[in-house]
């Protein structure tokens, strides 16, 4: 069952941000570590259950049950019902504890690296950050900023998307809606253009603005508890 799935480290101690846990086996146990359990996937928060979920290959498909845990295991926001099947999905992301750990599932591996800035549990800005839609503007402690059209258009992509990862091709189509797609359909767009777009967006409004991770050759993702309008 090798390159079966997988699952990349967000944020969950101890691993460091991009860690890729590799689901080889029949079943997978997540939880917390202790003297009497070391499961599959260790974890040290101690809000983790020592016996917080499972992901058991079922049929060709990861199905993930989350095991009774004391703080609940959510999928894309969702809270799951202890117990109950959930068959995971391409970019499904997976959080433990109300976000205190936070893991990505994929059946791609890519080069298994996740490229990501280190994401903090509460935001660290004095006031909050506000987005106003309709003047194409953010509000960052008190200062307004105008957003570019194409900054913009990614930020309301990814924000349309929060905690989820968006994959490339529909950022792409989202951001340049103008430019031509080759036979195969896919925007003739480089990652060059994207990463430099993003590059912008972090040094504009602040790494600590939009949390904006990145799994290298699928997607981009915005964790955020925005406030828009």
């Amino acid at each position: 069952m090798e390159n079966f799935a997988c699952l990349y480290i967000v944020r969950g101690e101890p691993y460091r941000p991009g860690t890729c846990v590799n689901l080889s086996e029949d079943e997978t146990l997540v939880g917390r570590v202790s003297h009497q359990l070391t499961p599959d996937l260790p974890l040290t928060n101690a809000f983790i259950s020592r016996e917080h979920l499972v992901i058991r290959k079922e049929q060709d498909k990861a199905v993930l049950y989350d095991l009774g845990s004391r703080h609940g295991t959510e999928i894309n926001g969702v809270l799951l019902t202890p117990h109950t099947p959930y068959t995971l999905k391409n970019f499904d992301i997976i959080k433990l504890s109300k976000g205190m750990t936070v893991i990505h599932f994929s059946y791609m591996f890519a080069d298994q690296t996740l490229e990501i800035e280190p994401l903090s549990i509460t935001s660290h800005l004095e006031m909050p950050l506000m987005i106003h839609w309709d003047r194409r503007e953010c509000v960052v402690e008190g200062k307004r900023i105008l957003m570019s059209e194409k900054e913009y258009l990614l930020i309301r992509v990814l924000h349309d998307n929060a905690n989820r990862l968006v994959p490339l091709e529909e950022i792409k189509s989202r951001v340049w809606p103008e430019r031509s797609t080759g036979a195969e359909g896919f925007s003739d767009v480089t990652l060059d253009e994207l990463n430099a777009l993003i590059y912008r967006v972090r040094k504009k409004y602040g790494k600590a603005t939009f949390l904006i991770s990145a799994v290298r050759g699928s997607g981009y993702m915005l964790e955020t508890e925005l406030k828009s309008s």
